[in-house]
């Protein structure tokens, strides 16, 4: 079975950008959307409304900086400290070219920090290029499972 994308993002027209750029990668990957930090921690603990979702890790963790709860660095840290959630790619999607966001968002280990471009055409090359080499190219962490590339893919 493929694993998800998560996507967490609150800002709606960043979230129908996102969502657009994924699906012209046509990556066969279910992206799972959640709006602020707190509902991702669920989401990745299995605990709330969240407690009864199958086991398993996403492929990727696209994680915008700024949210509401908990914003994406709180979020961050707390995977990092998570012996079950640690090894999963968290991709640090944001407007912010603050040096500290940056600074702190690699101190605490996070996989990439992407800048959103303004231009849609970039905008959806760039999501489109991350969702390939994350979901696709990226070879998950021993014990992870994840269906065999078909020949030619």
């Amino acid at each position: 079975m493929l694993k998800p994308i998560l996507l967490v993002e609150d800002n709606p027209n960043d979230l129908e950008l996102t969502l657009v750029a994924l699906e012209r990668s046509q990556l066969a990957n279910e992206v799972i959307v959640l709006r602020d930090g707190a509902e991702a921690l669920d989401y990745l603990f299995r605990r709330n409304q969240y407690q009864d979702r199958a086991a398993g890790n996403p492929a990727v963790l696209l994680l915008d900086l700024k949210l509401p709860k908990l914003d994406g660095l709180e979020v961050l840290k707390a995977i990092r400290e998570s012996d079950d959630l640690r090894s999963i790619p968290v991709v640090m999607l944001t407007s912010s070219r603050e040096e500290p966001d940056l600074q702190r968002a690699y101190s605490l280990g996070v996989n990439a920090y992407v800048v959103k471009p303004v231009e849609f055409k970039e905008f959806v090359s760039a999501i489109s290029d991350l969702g390939v080499f994350w979901a696709v190219l990226n070879e998950p962490p021993p014990g992870s499972l994840r269906l065999a590339r078909r020949p030619g893919s």
